[in-house]
């Protein structure tokens, strides 16, 4: 489970998307959050829990780290 995302963070899902990725970005933040998928580019609306709850782990984060030193 995840705790901080931001516009355009790639994100990895429990369960791949039909497509066989488990890829997704992160396009729209708020109550909702929007999110792409990087293969196929199926854009997804789930409310912020279910994200929340899905969401495996922030592959940005560890990028942003790096430029914030």
């Amino acid at each position: 489970m995840i705790t901080r995302f931001e516009l355009g963070d790639h994100v990895t899902m429990r369960k791949p998307h039909a497509c066989g990725a488990n890829e997704w970005v992160v396009v729209r933040t708020g109550a909702d959050v929007k999110i792409r998928c990087v293969s196929c580019n199926r854009v997804v609306m789930l409310d912020r829990g279910d994200f929340l709850k899905r969401a495996k782990k922030n592959l940005s984060e560890g990028m942003r780290e790096l430029e914030e030193t």
